[in-house]
C-alpha cells in the first residue's frame, strides 16, 4: 500500500503514525466553524469532515461521535484560552504582580470577544461538581485559579486586598465575564476599549 492516499481534492491521507495531527486539524476546523457559525448547533460530524478534506468515517477514529467532538473541542478551546492569558502574563515584569494580573483578565477578555461562539460553549460547559456542595473541577475553575493566584502573589508583595485571594479570583473573573456578555449583547458594540477600562476599575477596587 503507497504511504499516502488521496483521499479528497487538496488534501492527502497522514502517514503512518501522523494521527495526532489529523487530530489537531479535525480540532481545528471545529473551532473555525464554530466561529462561522457561531455556535456547536449547527457543528456536524459531516461539516468538520468536509472543511479539513476528509472522509466522516476519519473523524470516528478519533471522536467516536458528535458529543466527544463537542467535548474534544472544548479542551482544545480552553487550552487555548489558557495559553492566551499565561502568555499575556508572562509578557508583563516579573515584579509588575497587579500588571499580571490585569494581563490575565485582558487576554481573558479579548478572546471572549474574539470568539463570540467559543465562548458560549466554554462557559456553559466548562464546570463540573461530584455533589451539590463540592468546589466545582474543570477548566474553568482551573482558570479562575490563575488569578487567584495572581491576587495570592499581589498580596504577599504588600498590595493588600479587601477580600481573601480566592474571592478576588472570583470576583474579578465573574465581573469580567458579566461584562464581556454585555458587549455580546449589545446592539451597539464598542471595541476593546469598551471593556478593558471597566475590568482595570474593577480590578482596582479589590484591593484595600
Amino acid at each position: 500500500m503507497p504511504e499516502e492516499v488521496e483521499v479528497s481534492a487538496g488534501r492527502t491521507r497522514n502517514r503512518w503514525g501522523e494521527g495526532d495531527r489529523l487530530r489537531g486539524e479535525i480540532l481545528d476546523a471545529a473551532s473555525r466553524l464554530l466561529s462561522e457559525l457561531g455556535g456547536e448547533d449547527g457543528l456536524t460530524i459531516r461539516g468538520v469532515a468536509r472543511a479539513v478534506g476528509i472522509a466522516p468515517a476519519s473523524i470516528y477514529q478519533h471522536f467516536t461521535d458528535r458529543s466527544a467532538l463537542v467535548a474534544g473541542l472544548l479542551d482544545h478551546e480552553f487550552a487555548r484560552l489558557r495559553a492566551a492569558m499565561e502568555a499575556a502574563e508572562a509578557s508583563e515584569d516579573p515584579a509588575d504582580v497587579v500588571g499580571r494580573v490585569r494581563a490575565l483578565i485582558h487576554a481573558y477578555c479579548s478572546f471572549a470577544m474574539e470568539n463570540p461562539g467559543h465562548h458560549r460553549l466554554m462557559m456553559a460547559n466548562g464546570a463540573t461538581r461530584a455533589t451539590p456542595d463540592a468546589y466545582p473541577k474543570g477548566p474553568l475553575p482551573d482558570l479562575i485559579e490563575l488569578l487567584t493566584t495572581g491576587f495570592a502573589r499581589c498580596d504577599a508583595a504588600g498590595f493588600s486586598l479587601r477580600v481573601p485571594a480566592e474571592r478576588a479570583g472570583v470576583i474579578a473573573f465573574v465581573g469580567a465575564h458579566g461584562r464581556v456578555a454585555l458587549f455580546h449583547n449589545s446592539p451597539v458594540r464598542g471595541g476593546a476599549d469598551s471593556v478593558l477600562p471597566f475590568v482595570d476599575e474593577l480590578v482596582s477596587l479589590v484591593f484595600a
